[in-house]
C-alpha cells in the first residue's frame, strides 16, 4: 500500500519477494517504497494473531504478498487493500485465491463495513510510517469489530504506543490504545531486510481487545480529555485543561495538579468522570 494512501505518498513497508524478478513490482523511490525481503520476518508476523474469535482477516498494503501468503496458509477469510495500482494487478495475477478480495482502496478513508457488515476481524500489516498513527486512530473507531490487531511501525512509534505511564515517550496513543486494548511490542525489525533498507529500525506490536472494552464515561469527552490534556503535556492537568472552565474547588484535587505523563489510563478515566458533570 502506498505510504500516504494518495498520490503523493508511498508504502513504507510494501511487500516483495526476495530479489527482483521480471514483473515484479518495482519500488517508487517517488513513493518512498521499501520492500520486505526476508520470508522468516514475514511468516513471523504471520503468526502474531490468533485466529480465533474473528472469521476475518484485512490485511493493509500487501505489496506483492510476501506476508499474504503465509496469512493464505491460516483457517481465516483473508481480504486485502491496498492503493498501489500496480500492485493490485500484481497480487491479482499471482494470488488467484485472493480473487474478489483484493480490494483497491484508501483504508483511511474506506468504509471497511462494506466488505465486513457488522462481523469481526482482525487487521494486520506493514504500515507506512508516516500515517500509522492515523490507521491506529481509525482502528480505534472500529474498535467494537475488531478484537485482535498486529503490523509493523518504525521502532520508536511502536514503543510509544505501547510505552506506560511515568515516561516521556507516554503520550495520546498510549493511554488511548491501552484504554482498550492490552498493546505488546513483540519484536525489532533492522532495516537490512528490507530493499532498500529505511534509515531506522522497525518494531512488531501486537493489540489484543479487553473483555470489557467499554468506559464508565462519556468516550468522546475520554478522548478530548486525553488529546487537549497531552497537547500541553509539560503543564499541570490543573492548566492544561483550562479550556473546559472547571469550578475553581474542583481543580484543588490532587489529579489535577499532576502532568499527563504521570496518569496511567485508569487515572485518565477517573480524570474525566471529574470533568464529566461540567463539560459542556
Amino acid at each position: 500500500m502506498k505510504k500516504n494512501y494518495s498520490k503523493k505518498g508511498g508504502n513504507r513497508h510494501n511487500t516483495s519477494l526476495p530479489g527482483h524478478q521480471e514483473g515484479d513490482v518495482k519500488a517508487k523511490k517517488h513513493l518512498g517504497q521499501h520492500f520486505l525481503t526476508d520470508e522468516s520476518v514475514a511468516e513471523r508476523i504471520a503468526d502474531t494473531l490468533s485466529y480465533k474469535g474473528y472469521p476475518h482477516v484485512l490485511e493493509i498494503g500487501p505489496g506483492m504478498g510476501v506476508l499474504t501468503k503465509y496469512l493464505l496458509k491460516k483457517d481465516t477469510d483473508l481480504h486485502v487493500i491496498e492503493i498501489d495500482t500496480e500492485s493490485v494487478a500484481y497480487l491479482n495475477e499471482h494470488y488467484p485465491a485472493l480473487e474478489g478480495k483484493v480490494h483497491e482502496k484508501d483504508f483511511l478513508r474506506y468504509d471497511i463495513g462494506e466488505i465486513f457488515k457488522q462481523e469481526q476481524f482482525a487487521i494486520i500489516g506493514n504500515f507506512p510510517y508516516n500515517i500509522s498513527t492515523q490507521i491506529v486512530f481509525k482502528m480505534l473507531e472500529l474498535r467494537d469489530f475488531i478484537p485482535e490487531f498486529s503490523g509493523m511501525f518504525q521502532k520508536e512509534v511502536a514503543q510509544r504506543i505501547c510505552e506506560k505511564e511515568g515516561n516521556k515517550t507516554y503520550g495520546i496513543l498510549s493511554v488511548l490504545v491501552q484504554a482498550f486494548y492490552e498493546a505488546e511490542y513483540l519484536f525489532t525489525v533492522p532495516p537490512s531486510v528490507f530493499n532498500p533498507p529505511p534509515k531506522v529500525d522497525s518494531g512488531v506490536l501486537k493489540f489484543i481487545r479487553k473483555e470489557d472494552f467499554s468506559l464508565p464515561v462519556d468516550e468522546k469527552l475520554f478522548f478530548r480529555v486525553v488529546k487537549t490534556a497531552f497537547q500541553q503535556r509539560r503543564k499541570t492537568l490543573r492548566n492544561s485543561l483550562k479550556i473546559f472552565d472547571l469550578p475553581e474547588n474542583i481543580k484543588e484535587d490532587a489529579i489535577f495538579g499532576l502532568r499527563p505523563e504521570q496518569l496511567s489510563t485508569a487515572r485518565f478515566i477517573e480524570l474525566t468522570q471529574k470533568i464529566q458533570p461540567y463539560a459542556i
